[in-house]
């Protein structure tokens, strides 16, 4: 009997919702948008977080990355003889690393600069640089045709590189650069061993890493480097002309476990500083950087999902606003009700079945808007959406619950009608 009653109850509800559809469809706007400003906000912030976290990460989560930087004028070390700016890290700095340093379990040196790459009538502005066969391994970079460079390069100092994927296309056109030799700064000839594989450009990433691009790269033995180009570096620019020594760009020190990195960039730190009162470097933790990206996203998550729950709060006082004019309308009908023996508690479930059912269907509604929505704007945006199952069940969560609440007190105001005062005025 029960049972029977509660249908009647659920039946009658849904005929009350239904007898003004475009009225129901409009009350329901609110959450509709609400919910999937939510889904779609959190969707854009999860995938532009979870970009640059991924940049990040490919640094190297165990890695310490120190970075030669150019000192400002009045520190730099300038040789009047030779007329030779010197700054930035050097081979001693390499072995006192590799030496010092316990808890390191492989350093990669890198030194790299701007050159001219010829291949008959074709040239191309690339970036030369010169890397231990663990610098491929250190930066998850992966092969498309060839061989990366190997030991045997290093120990003989051999003319040999590995290009990337921009530099065989626009060079050799469609042809198979492996086997191809090269001209490097218009003096030294490089044989092709392998291609990269295309790799994203990444933007710059902490404060001593710029944009890189690797699809430019002329990879070579960093031995052939060094007895081939040199140390010093001749520039000439528009009438000017510039010396400088640089013995290494870049060193990274891979750390044998992650809870160890702190530590250890802490003491490598210490003993660059001692070697460098100039300041000629800057050191980055890519652990850092991760630890600080989530944290910055998970309050960029909670800003936008407050200021998206605005519109929730909107649609639930909307819904109780129609629900209060749908009390006035039905004086009549609650009045007759409560005469023929119904109770109060009848009343209020009655109204709260009919607020239930316009926050199910606006959250239904918004759920599929804020599923259907990230993709198109990371089509025409061109920029990467992430949808997050949290995102999506907080969202319809909050909907639903802001609807039942704002429709508590309609109930309850239509329950404490009196019936005979409740028939007079209808």
């Amino acid at each position: 009997m029960r049972v029977a009653n509660s249908l009647a109850m659920f039946q009658m509800a849904i005929r009350g919702v239904m007898m003004h559809k475009l009225r129901s469809l409009l009350t329901v706007l609110g959450l509709v948008f609400g919910v999937a400003s939510v889904i779609v906000m959190l969707a854009v912030a999860e995938g532009a977080s979870q970009q640059a976290q991924r940049q990040i990460a490919a640094l190297g989560i165990n890695n310490v990355i120190v970075r030669s930087v150019k000192p400002t004028a009045s520190d730099q070390e300038i040789n009047y003889r030779s007329f030779v700016q010197s700054y930035g890290l050097t081979y001693d700095d390499l072995r006192r690393i590799q030496e010092t340093l316990t808890s390191v379990v492989d350093v990669t040196p890198l030194r790299e600069f701007p050159q001219e790459v010829r291949y008959g009538a074709e040239t191309i502005s690339a970036r030369l640089v010169g890397v231990y066969p663990s610098y491929f391994a250190t930066n998850k970079l992966r092969i498309a045709r060839g061989r990366f460079l190997e030991q045997a390069d290093l120990d003989n100092r051999s003319n040999v590189c590995v290009v990337g994927e921009d530099i065989a296309t626009k060079i050799f056109r469609g042809s198979s650069p492996l086997g191809k030799s090269i001209l490097i700064g218009g003096q030294h000839f490089f044989r092709i061993v392998g291609v990269l594989g295309y790799k994203t450009p990444s933007a710059g990433v902490g404060s001593s890493l710029s944009a890189q691009d690797l699809n430019l790269d002329v990879v070579i033995p960093l031995t052939t480097d060094r007895s081939r180009i040199g140390d010093v570096i001749e520039k000439r620019e528009q009438g000017s002309f510039s010396r400088q020594r640089l013995e290494l760009s870049q060193i990274t020190v891979e750390v044998v476990d992650r809870f160890q990195v702190k530590s250890t960039a802490a003491a490598l730190e210490g003993l660059i500083a001692k070697f460098h009162t100039n300041k000629d470097y800057a050191l980055t933790v890519p652990l850092d950087l991760l630890e600080q990206a989530q944290a910055t996203q998970r309050i960029f998550n909670f800003v936008l999902g407050a200021t998206a729950a605005i519109s929730l709060l909107v649609g639930g006082i909307g819904i109780m606003n129609i629900m209060l004019a749908t009390v006035s309308e039905r004086t009549r009908e609650i009045g007759i009700r409560r005469a023929l023996g119904a109770k109060q508690s009848d009343i209020i479930l009655q109204f709260l079945i009919e607020t239930a059912s316009l926050s199910l269907f606006g959250t239904a509604m918004g759920v599929i808007i804020g599923l259907a929505t990230p993709s198109i704007v990371g089509y025409f945006a061109g920029m990467e959406t992430l949808i997050t199952p949290w995102s999506v069940v907080i969202a319809a969560s909050v909907s639903l619950a802001v609807g039942i609440i704002f429709g508590i007190y309609p109930a309850r105001q239509a329950a404490r009608l009196d019936p005979i005062e409740a028939l007079r005025r209808g």
